[in-house]
């Protein structure tokens, strides 16, 4: 049986998340992490149903500051980046759900002990009764982006590091992504954040499909950033590019970057890190000007969507955004 991973924008059973866990992450940021993490929770539970996983003893308090209208799970985990350690959910041709289950080795094993988080997307298919599809390779969910229709992007810069899968080619690693979420057509671009050396460059922080034939990248007008060239050469790629039904793609610029101070480390918050949800995106803002430039652009690429800023500079501060710390699981439908 043949399965392909929808798109983001597909309608969306639940939505998986997993409380803050590791101290040695957040330090003294750990409880504003937490508060943070539930007022995402409380943004996508707006639009749909929210499961957030916590560590065995750890429910309580995420039920009290989620609130009631996110459910809470107690399952083992080392850490909370569901994008990346989850389970990456497929489709069948008549609706059918599966969920494969690709490796995960802590982005290249930057924090142990992350055993438990390489078992957590069996256990979470066990406990919703998908069936699983198990895969020898690694690979965080925040490394891809998917239209539904057959096309994926990522980065080189991600997924041939050596700390991946050294012993497999770029042409082994694409066959395996095609094998296990039916994708035709595989862009590499060159790039992710020069400054994102915990994930080693996901291309969620530098660039999304938003509908068929259709891109947000992001393109830092200042030519300060660090990414600015980069992110240049990584569009250069995308206008070159044709999707895996012959179109050309249809780009859309994201210029705003946002810098703030957290704990006395200059740390950006990347807007392009949003989570698509039934109706609404949810996307990570610092409480800058620069937001609501972003929010407009990423407003105007979402027409008939309610676009919902929330703050985000803890999250940011521990590697990531308001996309890395959720999982879509799409609606599956009955067979006719």
């Amino acid at each position: 049986m043949s399965f392909r991973m929808p798109a983001e924008w597909t309608e969306h059973e639940r939505c998986l998340m997993a409380w803050p866990t590791r101290p040695e992450l957040w330090g003294e940021g750990l409880d504003e992490a937490r508060r943070e993490y539930a007022r995402v929770a409380q943004a996508v539970a707006a639009f749909e149903p929210v499961t957030m996983v916590a560590c065995p003893g750890q429910g309580e308090e995420a039920r009290r500051l989620c609130g009631e209208s996110v459910e809470v799970v107690e399952l083992p985990i080392d850490d909370s980046w569901f994008r990346d350690s989850g389970p990456i959910f497929v489709l069948g041709a008549d609706g059918e759900r599966a969920g494969v289950d690709f490796r995960f080795n802590a982005w290249g094993e930057k924090h142990h002990p992350w055993d438990t988080d390489d078992k957590v997307s069996a256990a979470l298919l066990e406990h919703f009764e998908v069936p699983r599809i198990a895969s020898s390779m690694i690979l965080e969910g925040g490394a891809i982006t998917v239209d539904g229709e057959g096309t994926l992007i990522t980065t080189e810069q991600c997924l041939l590091h050596p700390n991946r899968n050294p012993g497999l080619t770029r042409d082994e690693i694409e066959a395996e992504l095609k094998a296990k979420l039916g994708v035709a057509t595989v862009v590499w671009l060159p790039y992710g954040g020069l400054l994102d050396t915990e994930t080693d460059g996901h291309v969620d922080g530098v660039c999304a499909f938003v509908a068929p034939g259709k891109v947000v990248v992001q393109l830092p007008s200042d030519p300060a950033h660090p990414d600015y060239q980069r992110m240049r050469d990584n569009r250069a790629v995308l206008e070159s590019a044709v999707d895996a039904r012959g179109r050309k793609l249809e780009i859309i610029d994201l210029p705003q970057s946002a810098f703030v101070q957290v704990d006395g480390v200059e740390t950006e918050v990347g807007y392009l890190n949003f989570y698509i949800a039934n109706g609404g995106v949810v996307v990570p803002v610092a409480d800058v000007a620069e937001d609501e430039g972003a929010l407009a652009v990423i407003a105007a690429a979402f027409p008939g969507r309610k676009v919902v800023g929330v703050r985000s500079r803890m999250i940011a501060y521990g590697g990531g955004g308001v996309h890395c710390i959720t999982q879509q699981v799409p609606a599956a439908r009955p067979a006719v």
